[in-house]
């Protein structure tokens, strides 16, 4: 790698190893850079100063500049002052990864099934290196509940999947752990988890008051899980605290177990047992209980069930939950049998062209030298597999891309060098590192930040006050706002709520509703609709139009118009709209002037809200 190019950090020290191996001629410098960016941003949850990706990436300020504008012409980014900001669209790289896997489209149903029924967090794993990777979630809501998000590397010995994963490991994939546990004794290479203690070094006083301690503080540990003792310390029944002293020890130091030192042992009894127990090794109070998925007789995905020991001890929950962990697995693995059969029988798709030469030939008009067209190039490449395309060869994937075959070829040999695809037979895959490119912090995002960045654009634009609401019963709740400075304009705050029925903002979302709820129709001014009839009709023609426009109907002086916002199966999942003063606008110049521009802002969101919402629920507030 360049010498100006720092390796990506969060994906494990024998990763970030691989990371700094030799650069093959062919690669694509820009492209190494770009990811490299893409990287610090994410492990800096997807914010950072400009100053600081220089610092970081180790790269010159005016080619993170470059960098970073062209990421945000791709919509990857968004350049906030002197700050880019990860931004919603770049999740469609870890979508082209989920997509092509399938498996979140066939088992989250049945994951999040099993979350409600045992009211526990449950999540799908699939294993990265030596390391895991979440590919779904279903949280429970609880003051203490899981923060791991999809996307989020740990490293295999501190968790319960990894010991499944690590029973089909060989001689490389082994020799690779060991290097990396020695290069990165504290697991800095997995910001996702806390880190790992360095090895504690104690002399002969201080050995004996370690015994009585570890004895008052162990629990009835079975088949070697480890335990933890304190924050700083675990021991497993694999690694008694008190073996014997080697000869000549007297007063010198020795080394204590640290996490993961018994991951071998437990990989053994997770290949005997079936499954696994992860008894506090992230942290103390976090317990999981694992079982693998297997297809075509190997391990698909893992799914976990995970709880707090306030709540069920790690042999409780093996003991209460695995035989309907059994069960669950049991349907998983049919579900993935059935699929396959009925992939057999489908024709394999073809990605239509993506346009990308007309769209790069734009962008480097618009921006001139700052726009990095190969590393466009390059993150387009990965948008090329999907559903049905989880294999491509050269040929497939100029194809899907509109890129020239010694283009295409450049890039999959720069993401191969990296990690994100491999290559066998002439055929080319991703991996689950793609989803390290923004997907753990984006994964969090609501829609009021989604839409955020848009409604401030918006606002500026108009002059005017931008709300975005959702709906609950039959009121209205604000959850996003940018008002304006003028003398006379529409205060409201996060989080008030009004009525539906006489506000813009209610009617269209109304309007999406089989049966909507019109009772307890109050006049509050003498241009308030208050028949439920006429409204049943002008939500109908609400319907029809696509927007709403109240006149003075919720206020006097008070105009407004909005426009639903819809998810990706065509749902109303919240509204927009722009509010003004009566005397700046007529209600026709807020159709004529007002309505296209909120549109195309909606548009917007929606677009990136179905990027954000393919494989997740985004939550509305």
């Amino acid at each position: 790698m360049p010498s100006n190019v720092a390796p990506a950090t969060g994906t494990g020290t024998s990763s970030a190893a691989g990371a700094e191996a030799a650069v093959p001629a062919e690669a694509v410098t820009p492209l190494i850079r770009g990811i490299a960016v893409l990287r610090r941003l994410t492990d800096a949850d997807g914010v950072s100063s400009l100053s600081g990706l220089e610092r970081s990436t180790g790269l010159a300020r005016s080619t993170v500049d470059r960098i970073t504008a062209t990421l945000a012409r791709r919509g990857y980014v968004r350049l906030d002052g002197r700050d880019a900001v990860l931004a919603p669209r770049l999740m469609e790289l870890g979508n082209a990864y989920l997509a092509a896997l399938r498996l979140p489209r066939l088992l989250d149903a049945h994951a999040d099934a099993l979350a409600d029924e045992l009211d526990e967090s449950v999540s799908l794993a699939v294993g990265d290196q030596d390391g895991i990777r979440f590919i779904h979630q279903a949280t429970r809501r609880r003051a203490m509940s899981l923060s791991f998000r999809i996307g989020d590397l740990l490293p295999a010995e501190r968790t319960a999947p990894g010991p499944l994963f690590a029973t089909e490991w060989g001689d490389r994939e082994w020799a690779r752990w060991r290097e990396r546990r020695a290069a990165d004794p504290e697991d800095r290479g997995f910001p996702a988890v806390p880190a790992r203690s360095r090895p504690i070094e104690y002399g002969e006083d201080d050995r004996n008051d370690e015994k009585d301690r570890i004895g008052a503080n162990r629990t009835n540990g079975k088949n070697g899980i480890a335990l933890i003792v304190d924050k700083d310390l675990t021991v497993g029944k694999s690694l008694a605290a008190d073996r014997p002293e080697e000869p000549g020890a007297g007063r010198s130091a020795r080394r204590l177990p640290t996490l993961g030192d018994d991951f071998e042992q437990r990989t053994a009894e997770a290949r005997e047992a079936g499954w696994a127990l992860d008894d506090q090794l992230i942290e103390p109070g976090l317990v999981a209980l694992s079982m693998p998925v297997r297809e075509a007789g190997r391990i698909a995905c893992v799914v976990s069930v995970v709880s707090h020991t306030s709540r069920h001890t790690a042999a409780d929950l093996r003991d209460t939950l695995l035989p309907r962990l059994r069960e669950a697995v049991a349907a998983m693995e049919r579900e993935l049998r059935e699929a396959q059969h009925a992939e057999s029988a489908t024709p394999r798709t073809t990605a239509a062209p993506s346009g990308l030469a007309v769209w790069t030939g734009a962008s480097k008009q618009e921006l001139g030298r700052e726009f990095i067209e190969s590393l466009a190039r390059g993150l387009t490449v990965i948008t090329a597999f999907g559903e049905g395309r989880a294999e491509l060869n050269l040929t497939e994937v100029a194809q899907a891309t509109g890129l020239a075959r010694a283009t295409a070829r450049r890039a999959l040999i720069t993401l191969e060098h990296l990690g994100y695809v491999t290559a066998h037979d002439r055929v080319f895959r991703l991996t689950p590192r793609v989803l390290g490119l923004g997907f753990p912090p984006l994964s969090r995002t609501s829609l009021a930040e989604i839409a955020a960045p848009h409604l401030t654009e918006l606002s500026q634009r108009l002059h005017d006050s931008v709300s975005l609401a959702v709906l609950t019963g039959d009121e209205i709740q604000y959850t996003g706002r940018v008002s304006t400075s003028r003398v006379m304009s529409v205060h409201i705050t996060i989080g008030t709520r009004l009525p539906a029925y006489p506000t813009a903002l209610g009617r269209v979302m109304l309007a999406d509703l089989p049966e909507p709820p019109l009772t307890e129709l109050l006049p509050l001014t003498p241009r308030t609709i208050t028949d439920p009839a006429r409204l049943r009709a002008v939500l109908d023609r609400v319907r029809e139009e696509g927007y709403a426009l109240v006149d003075e109907e919720l206020e006097v002086g008070l105009r407004s118009v909005a426009v639903p916002v819809r998810e990706r199966g065509g749902r109303v999942v919240a509204a927009v709209n722009v509010a003004m003063h009566s005397s700046r606008r007529t209600a026709e110049e807020c159709v004529a002037e007002v309505l296209p521009e909120l549109r195309a802002t909606v548009g917007r969101i929606e677009e990136d809200l179905w990027v954000a919402g393919r494989f997740r629920r985004v939550a509305r507030t």
